[in-house]
């Protein structure tokens, strides 16, 4: 056979170019020698063959044929048991070469296989072991194979349907078919049945069998689901035959020894019930899909072999498989949607976790068997995996520790060591890999505990993962819509959804997520706590908490709210110290007793020392409570927990919500208990708490202190990413901390928490970008709650967190700038108004030191944000202390200095009404004096800006009158039909005028001057109809108030200005203070008149407002108060200084064309003080020119003028009719008018008259009579006399006196010009003026007022606060003046019908008579003197009018009147005054002749025209006085100068001048001239005959002197009459006469014997004429007798 065999193969090879191909068809002729040596059962033929053999199949040469040729041989030699080694490997090398063995020849090869597995000899058992396990895996590599070969091939298997003939497999293909029998033999035989296909095995064991269908179902899961037909092995063989092998696990229970079980082993046996599990875990991992009941069965059989009556082993295996799943998370989420969301099928799920949570509970309640000797006390570095990488990478190895002692778990006295069981996210089981054992292990203390602790963590992580994965897919598939992948385990249901249909995928994935965290979160839980308290371990700790942390995050972000808080809370309880009593985490537990209160109503238990806590305490402190009692540990883990909180938060603030309360408020504890206290900007800096040094920190902490404190605030900066919701939920949280923390603080002083307030503000400046979102819960929260808390450190911080929130606020670059955002601007500010609702001073000074801060850096930009800022200013109360106003005070000059042109001209106003505020504040009075300087400085603003100001308020106010009217409402803002630049100005004014009357003296006294001169300045701004509103509502306003104010005064004396400032007299009480407003404001008011004259008398109701006007002027001249009632006539004057507008205001006043002094109130002073100049020349021409062109106005309305003039007029006359009234009673405190006060009031009536003369008629005069006369009359006080009288010799008017005279002659200058009916008003005037002339002699009564002469008045000695004495005053200076004045007058007017018909001569001479006929007795010797010199110039002119007359009889009784004068004065009855020397009496005397020379030249001449018996008088009166009747009393020395010889002289001249005058033309006169010569002649005789007498007797003696001089006079005379007598004609002569003259002659001649020389030579000249008497006597002469 071999050499044909050799033959063959040569031909083949000669023949063929493939050799192998043609030697695989002639195969079975190659082989055959070699299987026929075989069959020799010789070794080493044998072993020749097989090698041979070998290498022909390795060569692949062997045919189907020569294969199953080669089989059987190798099946003899197995029956043989001959090279059993080496027939294994044949087989081997046979069925892995090539696919030609198939079919039964398969089977057969398999089956020795298997035969030779069951051998005795080790060596071949675990061979042959080998080789089946490979051959198994290359029949089903065939199948794999085959199908990728026909995978194009579309015919699809017709479904099988669930027929009982196993053999039934034509449907399959080869391969498959063989592999199909293969694995339902491995069924048959595992299940103790006899095999179909395997034919000829002897024996089997179970053991052998599950581990290679474990083998098969792992490695060729494919094959399983892609044919149906395994599918249905899998489902209808393997997975009933494994729950039949577990039967006995089920039933048994540890300690029950006997068993019903009708299983072949009854104890649970290691081996088997290990590899199942194995398959179970295959079949579980891999068809899932396919067995979803029967994994249902195999799950709940796991979850049942963790009990804790099952062995240990089994308990710890069954850990193991379970870790298999839960690395699994694809896996878990498919139980999750096959069971535990299903109606009525078992929560699977949820009992795998659960039952691993009391698996553990269970490990430390039940004490181990195992060794104890480990001692606890040593916590080693950490043994199981590295944690950073873990989540990324589940494949990094652990770091492999083991040399420390172990890290363990400790709870209630049970302690477990932590082993390092596998790498993190990989379930390297170590029990269900001991395939070789047969007896159950033992298993080391702690393994299934750390494998269970493994199993959770991998779980968490897992699940975890894989839902962040999914969300986060599903979150970018909702953006990008493409197909989402579709995950290796869905369901089926899954799968028969639409994929496009994104959104409902999603909901369905979110149910599941859901549903899977629902299920395992309160098994985690409980657990994961159990293992956190019993934890000794720092890794393990970490990798605990870092499990709760990732629920708890991915709670949230699922919105799971109740599992999110769990896991919370577990992690913030772990934070805390144990029983630390934090309501809030115990809200779930009703532990705590029913009075705690909030958060801090802690009742703090001690630690014992013998807690069984053996973490090292780091740190001491106080508890946060209403009491706190004793002091808390912190234990390292407990910081541990609070980093893992702060990461929690760090990361996930999205997603915690309202949990924000948990973490915040175990912060906020451990905050406290560690010491920090915030700091600037809401960063916690460690400080120490004022409570005490009870709080004790290692260096451990001290230096973990920073990194926390960073982290927490991190933690806050972070926020600025969370999203608006959360970040809600946060700023909420910190408000409910702050919250209570407030009610903590309430009612003790104890140092408050200000972790949430800090916090806050954190918050808040970290999302400046957004702030608008969380702005009105963060400062609402702020304002209502913290800064109105009664504890001064919780509302400081309070303040502080909301004033660095605005200014940071407006300080932040948004987008889009403040500047175009408003409303935002707005916003941010309003918190700062609403601070203005607080009272209490330490928030309102942050508030205003935070708007000095703004102002010094946002003011240029704060647009509509002014009115918040300047209102917070405004909002000061008078009662809020002095610092507080002082810095809000500052605020405003700040703004009123540098920011007036920024702000929005609407805000203006505003800033007048703060400033007005200020000035009302009495705190401190600078500052009050200083706004009102404000004031002027803004009036100044607006003046310069005018314009600009103008066009902004206008564009506003279209804008609200736009808005005004669709909304259908009237416009309302202050003055409104003013223009709203006008009402800026208004609202100036009626500030400065609330000022004006403030109680302060120096207030109103600045603000009055301001007003005035901002009036003054500016007032050309207004328009025109706005002036209106400027004098009624401001100015009269006012000036009621004023008036009010001042009658109401107090007079109490004020003692001293406070501290040491003295009060001058005249304003010590509030009376006189307020007395210097009302002049002041009445001053103002006035000169407001004045100078805008021509801008109100346009005005509609310019008269009533003059009227008003003069009302205030008349009631403030009739105040008893002197200081205003001179200052009203000063207004008045002022006010009718108006002859023509003045109107440039450049232009100085002038007073009126009088010589009189008017006192001027001028503007310029008032405005200096203020320290500016008081005019601006700027442009003011320009703007009156608005209103008047350039040409002056024209006056509207004469007729109205003349009413305003009038209207004056009238005030005028009750002011003076008033003032001067005398008092009815009399006493001390009679209210006097002053002389300054007179003086002004009658000065005003010149100026007044210019514009009323037209209509001023007599009875107006005899008002103003009155009135003057009562003025002259008032008397002085006799302390103000020294100031105002002369002394009393000097003879001068005083003002008042001079006024009177002034008003009076303008008076009669006016009738001078007027016309005819006015110049009745002549006699009144002289009336006037000549009762002024009697005071000379009799002064004038005020009343029945006791007046002192000057002269004895005590002035020298003034006692102060004694009565005044009264004084009256000189008045012959003025009676004088007055009758110069008459005279004056007089002469002018002496012709005037009404002079002549109101007999105004004979009342001169009337009046004249009076001092006159005194003389000697007048008061003043001037007097009479005076009134001789007017009665003669009054004369001249009066009597040739009175001569004029004569025929209508109205002056007829005015001579008597005259002749009485004369004869009084020329014979007066006083005597002259004894001292007066002899020059004095010939000055008399010529007086006295003067008279006489007047009679001789006036009168005498006229004789005819005058009544007889006034001739008479006069005669007799000449008669009396040219003779001499010596007076016996005098001595001679007397005689001779009293005798008044000039006086006796012209007399008897006068006489014998009229004697016969040669003019005679009527009888009268001739009647005059016979009676002077008749007198004249016996005079002559008399002292012709006296002389010759006295000459006898005196003998030697010489006569007196003046009888000498008579007696020459005589003599004189005589020859004057005789040659008067020769020029008269002759028939002029009277006979008789003649006859007296002849008569004469004898005794001329008895004279001769005179022995004075003079008489002598007299006598001579006398004795001449007589010769033309000497003719002889003629006939005529005897006929003229006859």
């Amino acid at each position: 056979a071999a050499e044909s065999g050799i033959i063959k193969v040569k031909t083949i090879a000669a023949r063929n170019t493939d050799i192998l191909a043609a030697l695989k068809e002639n195969s079975s002729e190659v082989v055959q020698p070699f299987l026929m040596g075989c069959g020799t059962k010789e070794p080493k033929i044998t072993q020749l063959c097989l090698a041979a053999i070998q290498r022909l199949m390795s060569h692949e040469v062997v045919s189907e044929a020569a294969a199953g040729n080669i089989i059987n041989m190798l099946w003899q030699l197995m029956e043989n048991s001959l090279e059993e080694l080496k027939l294994l490997q044949t087989v081997l090398v046979l069925l892995t070469t090539n696919t030609v063995v198939h079919d039964e020849a398969l089977s057969k090869a398999i089956v020795l296989c298997f035969r030779l597995h069951f051998t005795k000899d080790n060596i071949t058992n675990n061979t042959a072991a080998a080789t089946v396990r490979q051959v198994v895996t290359v029949v089903f590599e065939r199948v794999v194979a085959e199908d990728e070969r026909y995978k194009d091939a579309v015919d699809q298997p017709a479904a099988v349907q669930g027929n009982s003939n196993r053999r039934s497999v034509s449907t399959l293909k080869p391969c498959a078919k063989d592999a199909y029998m293969l694995f339902q033999d491995l069924c048959q035989l595992v299940n103790a049945d006899a095999p179909y296909w395997l034919v000829g095995m002897t024996e089997m064991t179970r053991t052998f069998g599950l581990e290679l269908l474990e083998s098969v179902l792992n490695d060729f899961p494919q094959v399983f689901l892609q044919h149906q037909e395994f599918s249905f092995l899998l489902k209808e063989r393997v997975c009933p035959l494994v729950i039949k092998l577990f039967s006995p696990n089920i039933k048994f229970r540890q300690g029950s020894t006997t068993s019903s079980s009708p299983a072949p082993v009854e104890k649970p046996y290691f081996p088997i019930c290990m590899r199942l599990l194995r398959v179970v875990s295959v079949l579980i991992k891999q068809f899932y899909s396919l067995l979803v009941t029967e994994c249902e069965i195999f799950l709940s059989l796991l979850v049942k072999f963790l009990d804790a009556d099952k062995p240990q082993w089994l308990r710890a295996v069954a850990v193991e498989s379970i870790h298999r799943l839960c690395v699994q998370p694809q896996l878990l989420r498919s139980f999750c949607q096959s069971y535990d969301m299903k109606q009525h099928s078992t929560k699977v799920f949820r009992d795998i976790v659960n039952a691993l949570g009391s698996f553990i509970q269970s490990l430390f309640l039940v004490p181990s068997t195992g060794n104890t000797s480990a001692t606890p006390n040593q916590t080693g570095s950490s043994a199981s995996g590295n944690t950073g990488s873990a989540q990324t990478n589940p494949g990094v190895l652990g770091m492999g520790g083991g040399a420390t002692l172990l890290p363990a778990f400790e709870y209630r006295g049970t302690w477990i060591p932590i082993l390092n069981v596998t790498v993190q996210g990989s379930a390297k089981a170590t029990y269900l890999e001991m395939l070789d054992k047969v007896e159950p292990p033992t298993i080391p203390e702690g393994y299934a505990m750390s494998v269970a602790f493994h199993c959770l963590l991998d779980l968490v992580r897992g699940i975890t993962t894989m839902i962040e994965g999914e969300l986060g897919e599903a979150e970018t598939v909702i953006q990008t819509t493409t197909e989402a992948t579709s995950l290796p385990a869905q369901s089926s249901e899954q799968e028969l959804q639409s994929v496009s249909d994104q959104s409902e995928k999603e909901l369905v994935s979110r149910a599941v997520w859901e549903e899977m965290v629902n299920a395992c979160w309160c098994g985690l839980l409980a657990a994961l706590s159990l293992l956190l308290d019993a934890s000794t371990d720092e890794a393990a700790t970490e990798n605990i908490l870092k499990a709760e942390l990732t629920m708890a995050a991915l709670c949230g972000r699922l919105g799971l709210v109740t599992s999110r808080d769990a896991f919370i809370t577990a992690i913030c309880k772990g934070s805390l110290p144990p029983h630390y009593a934090l309501t809030v985490l115990n809200s779930t537990t009703a532990a705590l007793s029913s009075k705690s209160y909030s958060i801090q109503g802690q009742n703090v238990q001690m630690i014992s020392p013998s807690s069984e806590s053996h973490q090292q305490v780091v740190a001491v402190g106080q508890p946060l409570a209403l009491q706190p009692q004793g002091t808390v540990m912190l234990t390292s883990k407990n910081i541990q927990c609070m980093r893992t909180l702060l990461n929690l938060a760090h990361f996930h603030g999205a997603v915690l919500g309202t949990s924000w309360q948990l973490v915040l408020a175990t912060l906020q504890h451990l905050v406290w208990i560690l010491g920090l206290k915030p700091s600037v900007g809401g960063a916690l800096k460690p400080g120490r708490a004022v409570e005490g040094p009870s709080t004790v920190l290692t260096t451990a902490v001290m230096t973990d202190l920073p990194s926390i404190s960073s982290m927490i605030s991190k933690l806050f900066e972070n926020s600025q990413y969370l999203d608006d919701v959360s970040l809600h939920h946060l700023i909420n949280a910190l408000c409910s901390l702050s919250l209570e923390a407030m009610d903590m603080a309430y009612g003790n002083n104890k140092e408050p928490s200000l972790f949430a307030v800090a916090k806050l503000l954190e918050t808040g400046l970290v999302n400046m970008r957004r702030i608008e979102i969380l702005w009105r819960p963060l400062t609402g929260h702020l304002l209502e709650k913290v800064c109105q808390h009664p504890n001064s450190r919780m509302r400081e911080w309070g303040a502080e967190a909301l004033t660095s929130l605005i200014k940071a606020g407006l300080t932040f670059r948004h987008d889009p700038p403040l500047s175009q955002n408003q409303r935002l601007q707005l916003l941010l500010l309003n918190p700062l108004k609403e601070l203005s609702n607080i009272s209490h001073p330490d928030i309102r000074i942050k508030q205003l030191e935070c708007v000095l801060q703004i102002l010094q850096s946002q003011g240029d930009s704060l647009g509509p944000g002014w009115p918040l800022v300047l209102g917070v200013m405004g909002a000061i109360q008078s009662d809020q202390g002095e610092s507080l106003i002082r810095t809000a005070f500052q605020c405003l000059q700040l703004v009123v200095t540098d920011f007036l042109p920024t702000m929005p001209c609407t805000c203006l106003q505003i800033v007048v009404e703060v400033a007005g505020s200020f000035g009302l504040h009495n705190q401190e009075l600078n500052i009050s004096l200083t706004s009102i300087g404000l004031l002027w400085n803004i009036s100044d603003y607006f003046f310069q800006r005018g314009e600009i100001i103008e066009k902004e308020l206008n564009k506003e106010e279209a804008v609200l009158q736009k808005q005004a009217e669709e909304k259908g409402v009237m416009l309302n803002r202050p003055f409104h039909p003013a223009s709203p630049f006008d009402c800026l100005w208004l609202c100036l004014y009626a500030k400065l005028g609330e000022l004006c009357v403030d109680p302060r003296p120096a207030v109103r006294k600045s603000a009055g001057q301001t007003l005035f001169s901002t009036i003054g300045a500016h007032g050309t701004l207004l328009q025109h109809s706005t002036w209106h509103t400027v004098i009624w509502k401001v100015l009269f306003h006012l000036l009621d108030r004023v008036r009010e104010s001042s009658t109401t005064a107090d007079k109490e004396k004020i003692e001293s200005g406070g501290g040491n400032i003295l009060i001058h007299h005249s304003r010590d009480t509030a009376e006189k203070q307020w007395a210097e407003t009302w002049v002041l404001t009445l001053a103002g008011v006035a000169r407001i008149f004045n100078t805008r004259r021509y801008l109100l008398q346009p005005l509609g109701d310019f008269s009533q407002a003059w009227d008003v006007l003069l009302d205030h002027i008349q009631s403030a001249a009739l105040s008893k108060n002197n200081e205003v009632s001179l200052a009203a006539l000063k207004s008045f004057q002022e006010i009718l200084q108006i002859v023509s507008p003045v109107r440039d205001s450049e232009k100085p006043e002038t007073p009126p064309a009088i010589n009189v002094s008017v006192p001027l109130v001028v503007g310029t002073t008032t405005a200096t003080s203020l320290g500016r100049s008081f005019m601006r020349t700027d442009s003011i021409g320009e703007r009156i020119g608005r209103y008047n062109g350039s040409e002056p106005p024209v006056v509207t309305d004469e007729i109205e003028d003349l009413n305003l003039w009038w209207a004056a007029w009238n005030s005028w006359y009750r002011i003076g009719s008033e003032s001067t009234r005398p008092p009815i009673t009399c006493d001390k405190l009679t209210f006097i008018p002053s002389q300054p006060f007179l003086t002004a009031l009658i000065q005003i009536f010149p100026a007044l008259y210019q514009h009323i003369k037209t209509g001023f008629s007599m009875d107006d005069l005899q008002k103003l009579g009155v009135i003057l006369h009562g003025a002259v009359s008032v008397p002085i006080s006799s302390d103000a006399s020294p100031f105002i009288l002369p002394s009393y010799t000097e003879a001068i008017l005083t003002s008042l006196q001079e006024a009177v005279l002034t008003a009076l002659d303008v008076l009669q200058k006016a009738i001078c010009v007027g016309s005819e009916g006015m110049q009745i008003m002549y006699p009144a005037i002289f009336d006037q003026l000549l009762a002024f002339v009697e005071f000379s002699c009799k002064p004038p009564q005020y009343g029945q007022l006791e007046t002192k002469h000057i002269a004895n008045a005590k002035y020298n000695q003034i006692q102060l606060f004694a009565p005044a004495e009264w004084v009256a005053l000189n008045y012959v200076p003025f009676a004088e003046r007055s009758l110069e004045v008459v005279v004056d007058l007089y002469q002018k007017t002496a012709c005037h019908k009404a002079v002549v018909t109101e007999k105004v001569l004979q009342n001169i001479i009337k009046t004249l008579r009076i001092p006159l006929s005194l003389k000697y007795s007048c008061p003043s010797e001037s007097t009479w003197k005076l009134a001789v010199s007017s009665l003669l110039k009054v004369l001249s002119i009066g009597l040739p009018v009175a001569r004029q007359h004569a025929s209508s009889g109205k002056f007829d009784s005015m001579w008597p009147e005259l002749a009485n004068t004369f004869e009084d004065f020329l014979f007066t009855k006083s005597t002259p005054p004894d001292n007066l020397s002899i020059q004095e009496f010939q000055k008399n005397e010529s007086i006295d002749v003067e008279v006489v020379q007047l009679i001789s030249t006036e009168i005498l001449p006229y004789a005819n025209f005058i009544p007889k018996e006034f001739v008479g008088q006069i005669m007799t009166m000449l008669n009396k006085g040219s003779i001499h009747s010596q007076s016996s009393s005098f001595t001679e020395a007397e005689i001779d100068i009293r005798m008044r010889e000039e006086f006796s002289k012209v007399c008897f001249e006068t006489l014998l001048q009229f004697s016969f005058s040669n003019k005679v033309t009527t009888p009268q006169e001739g009647y005059i001239s016979r009676m002077a010569l008749s007198v004249l002649l016996k005079r002559s005789q008399d002292v012709l005959h006296r002389y010759i007498e006295d000459e006898r007797l005196s003998g030697k003696c010489p006569l007196p002197r003046q009888q000498v001089t008579e007696i020459i006079f005589v003599l004189k005379a005589v020859s004057t009459l005789i040659d008067s007598l020769k020029k008269t004609q002759p028939e002029n002569v009277d006979s008789s006469t003649w006859a007296q003259v002849i008569a004469l002659y004898p005794t001329l001649v008895e004279c001769i014997t005179c022995s004075s020389s003079e008489v002598c030579s007299a006598l001579k000249e006398a004795l001449v004429p007589f010769k033309d008497f000497m003719h002889p006597p003629a006939s005529k002469v005897q006929n003229g007798e006859s």
